[in-house]
């Protein structure tokens, strides 16, 4: 065949937004409060526990905050219904440490 020819992308719809990189650890956790995020899945929670415990018992002077999704999807929390009681959480926490129950 003979002319010009179509080029077609072989990539999906990009999303806009600007991806954020890992923001930087804390030097310490002594006397920061610490989130801890767990989506809805049977072992995440637990884990959580678990972890409260350990880092209350290494860090006894830091807050520890709790964030349980409802939903099993976390962006959910991030982007939809829940967004509001998410981002207020985010901000009365210095991190946040995440897990996920698979």
């Amino acid at each position: 065949m003979n002319g010009p020819y179509e080029v077609l992308s072989p990539w999906a719809e990009v999303d806009p937004r600007p991806l954020h990189g890992i923001s930087p650890r804390l030097d310490h956790l002594r006397g920061q409060k610490v989130g801890l995020f767990s989506n809805s899945k049977s072992a995440a929670p637990l884990i959580m526990t678990v972890l409260a415990k350990r880092l209350a018992a290494r860090f006894p002077d830091a807050v520890i905050q709790r964030y349980e999704a409802l939903e099993p999807y976390s962006i959910i929390q991030m982007e939809g219904r829940n967004k509001e009681n998410f981002e207020a959480w985010l901000r009365e926490v210095d991190t946040v440490i995440a897990a996920v129950g698979d």
